[in-house]
């Protein structure tokens, strides 16, 4: 049997680490495009998880979806978004310090001062005829057309940009992740966006008498687009999208719950674990749900007293799956740290 192991803690260099076969493919750093693209095309939705997703897009409605860890809360944005073609879905991952204008935009006082310091220098050594030339209004008008360089819309404030007449029934996609983890405010501090569909950027709107369009960019990662702004205020014509994940930590208020669609996400049958490790892992070996088959049992069966992760039995299979087998080279002992619970102490 071949010898799995690449780190040997012998303290002796070698190069074995060039056997190191290549990452599962949910741990392959890609491209926002390919990333999104795996994520879509690895999900298999059920049926009560499509109706209700088309519940959302009949009554533009977010999403709210609550469940366990590794149950695919995530995944279901991706494949959304892949077989309606609706392009880059935008992320915004949830913090304890996350509030509703990160989310909106972002401004960078202290970049545009720096830049400003630095134009008022150069322009003090430039010629004084230069200066004489201009009139007060274009001397304004001209400093603060650079303003847009300064202002980042975020997540949510880029999938409120209203659409071309063309793709109003194409909505952009939001994924808003773990809300549960947020302030106690921000499910609140939601609502009015979620119904009125429209936010204003004050920094913009301060100087809509000067400079009423104003070009920023956007949270877009595949390309570099930007929006026009005008007189500081955006107004969506197509409401966006939107799934937002709870791992069920927290209660939300009546009023937030009243304006989602509620999608309580269970964790996968055996049969389902079956179809999500053929969907990862057959491309690495054709019989991969014979040879597994004792893995995902384990799984299972542990699943029934225990808190695990889906993500944790496509770990242990992909181990099983390598030259030498990892899981009994070690007598069993790697598959169940491997299948370690998420909760507790786990011995």
């Amino acid at each position: 049997m071949t010898n799995w192991e690449i780190y040997k803690g012998t303290g002796e260099p070698h190069n074995d680490l060039d056997r190191l076969p290549a990452p599962p493919g949910w741990r392959a750093f890609q491209d926002v495009s390919q990333y999104q693209q795996q994520k879509g095309t690895t999900f298999k939705a059920h049926p009560e998880q499509i109706q209700l997703v088309n519940a959302a897009l009949y009554l533009r409605r977010p999403l709210l979806i609550t469940g366990k860890p590794g149950t695919g809360k995530t995944s279901l944005a991706y494949a959304v978004a892949h077989e309606l073609q609706l392009g880059e879905v935008l992320y915004w991952p949830i913090t304890t310090r996350a509030t509703l204008k990160q989310g909106l935009y972002s401004y960078d006082a202290i970049g545009r001062l720096q830049d400003s310091q630095y134009k008022k220098q150069s322009t003090n050594q430039s010629n004084q005829q230069q200066q004489s030339s201009s009139t007060p209004d274009k001397d304004l008008a001209s400093e603060l057309k650079s303003i847009g360089k300064y202002v980042r819309l975020g997540p949510l404030g880029t999938a409120l940009l209203p659409l071309p007449d063309d793709r109003l029934k194409r909505p952009r996609v939001l994924l808003i992740d773990e809300i549960d983890k947020s302030d106690i405010d921000l499910p609140n501090d939601l609502l009015h966006t979620f119904e009125e569909g429209r936010y204003r950027i004050d920094e913009l709107e301060r100087i809509k008498e000067v400079l009423s369009e104003v070009e920023v960019s956007t949270s877009y990662t595949r390309s570099n687009e930007t929006a026009t702004i005008t007189n500081g205020q955006v107004q969506c014509n197509a409401f966006p999208f939107i799934i937002l994940t709870s791992n069920g930590e927290r209660d939300f208020p009546p009023p937030f719950l009243r304006r989602c669609i509620r999608l309580d996400m269970g964790e996968p049958s055996p049969k389902e674990l079956a179809d999500i490790v053929k969907r990862h892992l057959l491309k690495l070996d054709k019989d991969v749900l014979t040879k597994a088959q004792p893995i995902i049992d384990t799984f299972v069966e542990k699943r029934g007293r225990e808190e695990l992760a889906t993500d944790q039995l496509l770990n242990a299979i992909y181990l099983f799956l390598q030259e030498g087998n990892p899981m009994e080279a070690t007598d069993g002992d790697l598959i169940e740290k491997i299948l370690k619970p998420l909760s507790g102490s786990g011995v």
